[in-house]
């Protein structure tokens, strides 16, 4: 039976799901500043907190092949039997893993292993999983996690992050510093975070809310949609429209296969925006001095202090003396620059 459990900061919210009631087992540990778990058929959740001990929970459910959902204390222990389970320390790490043995595999007899940490805030993380989901929150430090079948979701994280998971959906909150995310298969929801942001899909939509920093995003078959960004932001598509609202800064955006369309309050080193079928529209001051470079089926500027050409598919000129290039390119579409 699942139960739900919330915990929130000031700035991070995050939902637990209970993986049950009652653990299987738990053990604490004293000086701990490290954690490797490795389990093959179970979710993992590693949740920081202010204290100086570290508690594991384990967790042992039915794969549901079988048909069953709830297992005997007995039935338990007699397929933990075809496992090897380590929870042990190891100087000051923490190490947590079910592995199944080799040569005892019964799939009618497998089983869901997952563990609950409950650590120092600052702590380092090595942990995956081939079959379920994994949560971080409230920790800094080097953390690096992978997952073959599950989502990842990460709540006030600082430091050194990354991860990645083949086939589930990718969701940051209130995260800082170098932040280093990929799916093979899922949407990835970044919000209220800040550093080095690179994030990297090959099946899923990007959305970007509240970031600062430099950002990479990049997906291979979903639309990108961002709101209230500040710094650099270079972001791509195959297979999408490209939505920016209130970016502050520099953006490369392009897209093969959908529209541009960006609202900018500043403009620092650069404006670049591309598309091979659709418009591009643009909404920014234009009180520095800029390169222009724009083309399209049709292109649509205001020109003030302009010296250049302007044609009804090209403008190419310098604006104000010259200085930040904007270049803005539809290749089978139309470019407005601040019109309505």
């Amino acid at each position: 039976m699942l139960t739900m459990t919330a915990f929130s900061t000031e700035k991070a919210t995050i939902q637990i799901n209970s993986l049950d009631e009652t653990p299987y087992k738990t053990q604490t540990f004293k000086g701990i500043s490290a954690l490797r778990s490795q389990t093959s058929g179970g979710s993992l959740l590693v949740e920081g907190g202010s204290g100086s001990e570290a508690r594991v929970e384990m967790y042992v459910h039915s794969n549901n092949w079988n048909g069953k959902d709830e297992l005997s204390k007995d039935e338990i222990e007699e397929r933990l039997a075809n496992y090897d389970i380590v929870i042990r320390q190891e100087g000051n790490t923490l190490v947590a893993t079910a592995k199944q043995k080799n040569g005892n595999w019964n799939w009618k007899k497998g089983l869901s292993i997952s563990f609950k940490f409950y650590t120092p805030r600052t702590i380092t993380t090595n942990i995956s999983t081939s079959g379920g989901s994994i949560k971080m929150s409230h920790l800094a430090g080097q953390q690096r996690f992978n997952t073959s079948g599950g989502s990842i979701q990460l709540a006030d994280l600082k430091g050194d992050i990354e991860g990645n998971t083949s086939g589930g959906s990718i969701k940051l909150t209130d995260c800082h510093n170098q932040i280093d995310l990929e799916t093979s298969g899922g949407s990835i929801d970044a919000a209220n975070s800040d550093g080095t942001i690179n994030l990297n899909t090959s099946g899923g939509s990007i959305r970007l809310t509240g970031l600062n920093g430099v950002i990479k995003a990049k997906t291979s078959g979903g639309s990108i949609n961002g709101d209230g960004i500040d710094g650099e932001l270079v972001t791509s598509t195959s297979g999408g429209s490209i939505r920016i609202r209130s970016m502050a800064g520099s953006i490369d955006a392009e897209t093969s296969a959908g529209s541009v369309e960006v609202a900018m309050s500043r403009v620092d080193k650069f404006v670049k925006l591309e598309t091979s079928a659709g418009s591009v529209r643009v909404n920014m001051p234009m009180n520095k001095g800029m390169d222009l470079d724009l083309s399209g089926n049709r292109v649509s500027a205001p020109l003030t202090n302009f010296n250049g050409s302007a044609e009804k598919d090209r403008i190419v000129g310098k604006m104000n003396g010259g200085g930040i290039p904007v270049r803005l390119t539809a290749n089978s579409g139309s470019v407005y620059v601040n019109q309505n």
